[in-house]
């Protein structure tokens, strides 16, 4: 079983958690597309942080639903437009 895991901070896993936010984003580059295009995975596990193995609470574990590649606009990122995977967290 093939699984990505995405480690977060406290506001984006708290809004996956909660519904209000449906994809998670990263940035377009070399890692991320050597990471993503072409591959196939059976689950997404959302962390908060880097929680101990134990640690239930802080993790949420969703179906892979894939992702779209598009253009944004985010504060994270600065205020220019970029090109990211927007990865299904729903």
């Amino acid at each position: 079983m093939r699984i990505l895991y995405l480690p977060l901070v406290r506001q984006y896993f708290e809004d996956i958690r909660d519904g209000r936010k449906p994809e998670e984003y990263r940035r377009a580059t070399p890692y991320w597309r050597k990471r993503l295009e072409g591959q196939t995975f059976d689950m997404i596990v959302f962390t908060l942080g880097y929680p101990a193995r134990d640690d239930h609470e802080r993790r949420l574990v969703r179906p892979w639903r894939g992702y779209r590649v598009t253009t944004i606009t985010h504060p994270h990122f600065g205020p220019e437009q970029v090109k990211v995977f927007a990865i299904r967290a729903n």
